[in-house]
């Protein structure tokens, strides 16, 4: 994964540094256009595959954001830190919509174990069940970069 440097007055993170804060409970906030051009932004959970270099999020098959991905596949993203020392990983990518409940299914697991830490949550069973029965998709995306940033760095 390229990863550039979001300001020259803020030092970067590296690689392994901006994996492992994408391993986090912070929401990622996805940027899409909509069918007037208007951006649309959305938290969302969110889970990083490291070895494929992929971000997942699930959400309903009829959201908006689902809606504007399959018009124009190219998002936004941010994941941040506003905690000190504040720090984040922004970036543009491409996002594909899996359909595929065999797919849907156990990444949309992953994605409720992370941030619930547990899949007998009501919420976690709701999204499981919803998948099943194909109400819930998969966006992938397929990031080209990491633009990072990391203030814990600064010397003051």
């Amino acid at each position: 994964m390229k990863i550039i440097s979001a300001t020259s007055e803020i030092p970067s993170m590296t690689k392994e540094e901006a994996e492992k804060f994408l391993e986090s409970k912070l929401n990622l906030q996805l940027a899409t256009i909509d069918e007037q051009g208007n951006p649309n932004i959305q938290p969302v959970w969110f889970y990083y595959n490291k070895d494929e270099e992929k971000l997942w999020i699930n959400t309903s098959k009829s959201a908006k954001k689902t809606r504007n991905i399959r018009m124009r596949p190219t998002i936004y993203f941010s994941i941040d830190d506003e905690n000190p020392p504040v720090r984040g990983v922004k970036g543009r990518g491409i996002a594909t919509i899996i359909e595929d409940p065999k797919i849907v299914v156990p990444l949309g697991d992953r994605i409720s174990l992370k941030y619930l830490g547990t899949l007998d949550h009501p919420i976690a069973k709701m999204i499981s069940e919803d998948s099943k029965k194909g109400e819930v998709v998969l966006i992938e995306i397929g990031p080209k970069f990491f633009s990072t940033w990391d203030y814990g760095k600064m010397q003051f």
